[in-house]
Formats: structure tokens, C-alpha cells, sequence
């Protein structure tokens, strides 16, 4: 009897034990995966190649970088703020997405629709002409600084947003968003960004509108003023815009052949800073230069509760575009290179990333197709390549600013008109949903039309209740 109750406390021990030792192994095993999943860095640096991958990344990283510049340059023209502050935005979210994303290729920096859209925010509440909207934190400030204020408040707030999906575990709510809707609403937006570009491709003094029929109204501006164009300006222009779009079709045809895609942006940026020094543009021809750019750092900013009041309605669709567009873009570069991205740890990196960029005073974050695709047609394998991206970005603020200080302004209006190409020719693909399914075909134009006429935010509005109207009726018949 002594020798069974014996027996059978060494068994309930040695059971005790194995669940003991159970428990523990499944409670570091989810330890484990929870810090994985929050860090994703952790996963793709254990498997890092360093004789294969470096050289790629860094020279991916080089290339991308020098878009990344000229592209925050030119995008923080259509947020309405100086361009110095784009630089801000191709430096601070990266450093934050290197630790956090799941994607291993897009490059994370300013991307034209969300700036269009903060920029109508700052219009809004901080008009080109008139008083400011009555927001407490405007006292003393310059009418730059208000805006970078509301620039910075309103990504904030859109950081926010993010990062409470991700942590609700709402990123199903893409899925929302069709193909057919996004390409539309983005067809849209390259119709508001290049109006919003031709005052200052054509050297004119055009007050940013927001609102319904916005667009409307700016034509009408332009038009007016159509006899007092700059010459200088326009001639610039076009020829910018020319050899930039020859280079570029080149660099797709001869992709295969080239090592990385020829930087002309960068090239066309050099020398019309060379030539607008050296021939004085901004005394002799009245030419609207870049001017005085921020050297350095500021320290962190706190966001304007007040502007998050009056922004909140905007902030949230900004939000969801700028994740929209992101992951579309990251899971087909996932596909290409057989990795998985998780859709909800990409609302908090963006989350995460746009909070702290905002906080140093850099506007709203995704990713843009063309950086994109240089960082990985180049060699990029990891976000190794984002990073020194970052840095060149650092570079450039902290030391060569001023060398972009004599940058004519039609330039950068130049480079973002000729970058609308990919979304300008989605209009091409009218005639194939209309043979195709013409519910998707309305569903296009409806949100197409509705960002035009009544603004991106409405149009996003509009477009979704398209869609759910087609859905609707599709579940009835």
C-alpha cells in the first residue's frame, strides 16, 4: 500500500513536472512570436546575407535615396509647406519602419495623394490669403511655421488612427478598398496634383483652394492669369519635363541591361540649380527659386489638439489611403520575392512611423510606386537599403541644403507632373471594365468623378458608397 501511494506521488510529480516544463515552453514560445511579431527586423536580420545582399542594398539604398530627395522636395510643394521639410519625411518614418515593417521593399517616405490631401488641410486652415483659421498654438508663429503646425498635427492624428487599427486588428478593413475603387480615387488625385503643379510650372501666383469644386475654381484662377506667365518658368519646364520622360521610357526598355535605372531627376536637379545661379533666375527673369532652406534638425514638436479638432474628419480617409496604398504595394513585391507580410503589423509600423515623424515635424508617410520599385529593380533586398536612403536624406539636411537653396520652383512642379504618368494612364482602363464588367467600370467612374468635383476625402466617401450600392444590387438580382 505504501509502495502504490509512493508510486503514485513520484507519477503525479513527474506529471507535474512535463506540464511544468510544458507550460513554460509554449509560454516562451509565444514570448518568442509575440517579439518576432512586433519586431519583424529580428526575423529577416537572422537570415541576413552579408557577402549577397550588402552591396546590393547599399547601391539600391544610393539610388533610392537621390529619388527619395527630389521627391520630398517636390511632394511637400503639394502640402503646401517649404521643401525642406520633404526632406524630413524621406528621413524620420524610415527609421521607425526599418524596426517595425514586414515588407522588406518599399520605400517608406512621401507619397503625392496624401500630400495633396494634408495640403488641403493646411489651405484650408491656413490660407495663402486672409487670416488663419482661430487655432490657439498659431500665436507668434509665422505663417510657415502655422503650417508646418498642421501639417505635422494632422499626420499626428492620422498616425493615430493607424496605429489603433493595428492594435484593434482591423486590417481587413483594406479589403474594403477594390482595385477598381483605389485606381480611380488615385486617377483622381493625379488630376488634383497636376492642376495644383501648373502655377508653378507657369510661374503664377495661384491662392490654394480646398473644398467642393476646388479644382474648378484653380483652372479658373490660372486661366485668368494665363497672359502673365513666366517664360522662364514654362521653357524650364518643358524641357525638364521632356528629357526627364525620355530618360525614364529608356530606363524601362533597357532595364535588363542597366545596372540601376539612370538617376534624371537627380541629374536635371543639379543642373538647373547650376544654371539658375549662374545666370541669377530669381533677380533677371523673376523666377520663384526654393530659397532659404533649414539646416539641421529642430527638437520634437507637440501636435495642436485644436488642429486635431478640425482635422479629425480628413485624417481618418488619409489614414486609410496611405495604408491602402502601402500594402497594395508591399504585398505585390512579397509575392515577387516569396515572403509574407502581415497586414496589421503594417497599420502599427506606419502607425508608430508617422507619430514620430510627426513629432519632428515631417508630414504623412506611405509609400510611392516609383521609389519603390528603383529601391528594388536596383539590387534592395531588406530595408537595409531604406535606411541608408534615410541617410542620404540626413546628409543632404544636415550639410548640402544649401547647394538646393537657388532650385527653381517650376523644377520641382516639373518633376511631380512627370511623375503622374503611371496614374494619369489608369484612364486607360475605362474601356476594358466596360467591356469587362461595367458595375466595376461605374464603380470607377463614380469615384473617379466624386474625388474630382467634390475633393479626395468626399470622393473616398463617394467611392465606397458606390461600391456598396453595387454590391447591394448584385445581392438582390
Amino acid at each position: 500500500m505504501y509502495c502504490s501511494s509512493r508510486e503514485t506521488w513520484i507519477t503525479v510529480i513527474e506529471l507535474t513536472r512535463s506540464s511544468f516544463v510544458f507550460v513554460c515552453s509554449c509560454d516562451s514560445k509565444r514570448a518568442k512570436n509575440a517579439v518576432l511579431s512586433l519586431l519583424p527586423i529580428i526575423g529577416w536580420m537572422r537570415i541576413y546575407r552579408v557577402r549577397e545582399w550588402l552591396l546590393g542594398d547599399v547601391v539600391s539604398g544610393i539610388s533610392t535615396g537621390l529619388i527619395a530627395i527630389m521627391q520630398g522636395l517636390a511632394f511637400s510643394l503639394l502640402a503646401s509647406l517649404p521643401p525642406s521639410y520633404g526632406l524630413y519625411t524621406a528621413f524620420f518614418p524610415m527609421l521607425t519602419y526599418f524596426f517595425l515593417g514586414t515588407s522588406r521593399h518599399i520605400s517608406v517616405g512621401s507619397f503625392p495623394v496624401l500630400s495633396l490631401m494634408v495640403g488641403a488641410v493646411v489651405t484650408r486652415l491656413v490660407p495663402d490669403e486672409g487670416p488663419p483659421a482661430n487655432i490657439t498654438g498659431f500665436e507668434g508663429l509665422t505663417q510657415d511655421q502655422q503650417r508646418v503646425l498642421v501639417a505635422s498635427s494632422v499626420t499626428f492624428l492620422m498616425g493615430i488612427f493607424q496605429l489603433a487599427m493595428g492594435v484593434l486588428q482591423v486590417g481587413f478593413i483594406v479589403v474594403y478598398l477594390s482595385d477598381t475603387l483605389v485606381s480611380g480615387f488615385t486617377t483622381a488625385a493625379a488630376v488634383h496634383i497636376l492642376v495644383s503643379q501648373l502655377k508653378f510650372v507657369l510661374g503664377l501666383t495661384v491662392p490654394g483652394i480646398s473644398g467642393p469644386l476646388s479644382i474648378i475654381y484653380t483652372l479658373e484662377k490660372i486661366f485668368v492669369q494665363i497672359t502673365s506667365t513666366n517664360i522662364c518658368d514654362l521653357v524650364m519646364s518643358i524641357l525638364i519635363m521632356a528629357m526627364v520622360f525620355i530618360v525614364k521610357e529608356l530606363n524601362d526598355i533597357y532595364k535588363a541591361k542597366l545596372p540601376v535605372p539612370i538617376p534624371i531627376e537627380v541629374i536635371m536637379t543639379v543642373i538647373a540649380c547650376g544654371v539658375s545661379y549662374g545666370f541669377n533666375f530669381e533677380k533677371r527673369y523673376d523666377v520663384e527659386i526654393v530659397g532659404k532652406m533649414v539646416s539641421g534638425y529642430e527638437p520634437p514638436m507637440a501636435p495642436n489638439v485644436e488642429v486635431f479638432q478640425e482635422s479629425a474628419v480628413e485624417a481618418f480617409p488619409i489614414a486609410i489611403v496611405g495604408f491602402a496604398v502601402a500594402f497594395s504595394v508591399a504585398k505585390v513585391y512579397s509575392i515577387k520575392h516569396d515572403y509574407t507580410i502581415d497586414g496589421n503589423q503594417e497599420l502599427i509600423a506606419f502607425g508608430i512611423s508617422n507619430i514620430f515623424g510627426a513629432s519632428f515635424r515631417s508630414f504623412a508617410a506611405s509609400t510611392a510606386l516609383s521609389r519603390t520599385a528603383v529601391q528594388e529593380s536596383s539590387g534592395g533586398k531588406t530595408q537595409i537599403a531604406g535606411l541608408i536612403s534615410a541617410m542620404m536624406a540626413m546628409i543632404v539636411t544636415v550639410a548640402l541644403g544649401f547647394l538646393l537653396e537657388p532650385l527653381p520652383r517650376s523644377v520641382l512642379g516639373a518633376l511631380v507632373i512627370v511623375n503622374l504618368k503611371g496614374m494619369l494612364m489608369q484612364f486607360r482602363e475605362i474601356p476594358y471594365l466596360w467591356r469587362r464588367d461595367k458595375t466595376e467600370c461605374l464603380v470607377w467612374l463614380g469615384t473617379c468623378l466624386g474625388a474630382i468635383l467634390l475633393g479626395l476625402d468626399l470622393g473616398l466617401v463617394v467611392g465606397l458608397g458606390v461600391e456598396l450600392l453595387t454590391v447591394v444590387f448584385r445581392s438582390q438580382l
